[in-house]
């Protein structure tokens, strides 16, 4: 993995004044992501700031999990109050092969200590692949509901080649899951939402949710309100679509201007797509991976 030079990237200042002109705009819902947010020197204390803007509700972190064990209390101290974890394998060679460099253990011991600070809501979230680990499902809602949290599980998203892996062989449906955990659990629909595209499942006798991110199977454009900034400063209106604007360009013209911001924040409204479009059995449209668009 190449790291960006710095000149590339929004400088942390830079990213709080995003999040000031967001909220003021009326957002009240911030996610940190990546990539792996938690690599990036003072950003505990860049969430600290965000997580002090008046009119946000909540700030919320998603991260895989390896460093939360040394940064769960400050995190909770800095107003974080619902974190995702990415957790695709109870299996240590397993997990370790699907993530190139994961130590389970430490994942594991990051979800204890961060049980332990009391946030609102943990989550795991699952990347499903048939003979990856889609075998794992029901043992990873077992974990789920043992820990007294949530988990989500997510159909992969086209983005980017991937050598050696055909998607549409090893795509896993939000259906063919649902119907593995039905073999289990008893699964009862629910309207809860947190705003996002998982569509949730309580389990009877449990406190633990079960949501279903499916952007094949059930398209969930039609209620998106998401929009995600890149750590290069691309304001990405779409995921799955190319359109974006560059807010970079717009900083460091205007420097420290929060209306020219908030400006080009509304203006870039008017060109977010209607939906995505995927078709597993055709090359990706999109080349950028996950772990490089960050936001």
């Amino acid at each position: 993995m190449e790291f960006l030079p710095r000149p590339e990237i929004l400088t942390l200042e830079e990213i709080h004044l995003v999040c000031q002109a967001f909220v003021a705009l009326g957002v009240d819902k911030i996610r940190i992501t990546g990539g792996e947010p938690l690599v990036r020197k003072d950003v505990v204390g860049l969430m600290g700031r965000i997580g002090q803007l008046q009119g946000l509700r909540e700030l919320v972190l998603t991260t895989n999990g390896s460093r939360l064990e040394q940064y769960a209390s400050e995190l909770k101290a800095a107003g974080v109050k619902r974190i995702n974890i990415s957790l695709d394998s109870l299996k240590p060679e397993r997990f370790r092969e699907m993530t190139r460099f994961g130590d389970l253990r430490r994942v594991l011991a990051g979800i204890d200590t961060a049980l332990v600070q009391g946030f609102d809501t943990l989550k795991l979230n699952v990347v499903v692949l048939r003979r990856r680990n889609h075998d794992e499902v029901c043992d990873l809602v077992g974990f789920a509901v043992e820990k007294g949290i949530d988990i989500s599980f997510i159909e992969e998203m086209p983005l980017g080649y991937v050598d050696g892996h055909d998607r549409a062989e090893e795509h896993y449906s939000s259906n063919q899951i649902r119907q593995d955990l039905e073999r289990i659990y008893c699964l009862i629909p629910t309207t809860e939402t947190t705003g996002g595209p998982s569509r949730y499942y309580r389990i009877a006798g449990a406190q633990t949710r079960i949501g279903f991110i499916s952007p094949h199977s059930h398209n969930f454009c039609g209620s998106c309100n998401r929009v995600r900034v890149t750590v290069e400063g691309r304001l990405l209106l779409c995921l799955g679509n190319e359109h974006s604007i560059d807010l970079k360009a717009v900083l460091r013209s205007a420097g420290s201007d929060l209306e020219t911001l908030k400006e080009a924040i509304v203006d870039s409204m008017e060109i977010k797509p209607e939906r995505h479009f995927f078709d597993l059995g055709a090359q990706p449209l999109i080349f950028r991976h996950m772990n490089v668009t960050g936001g």
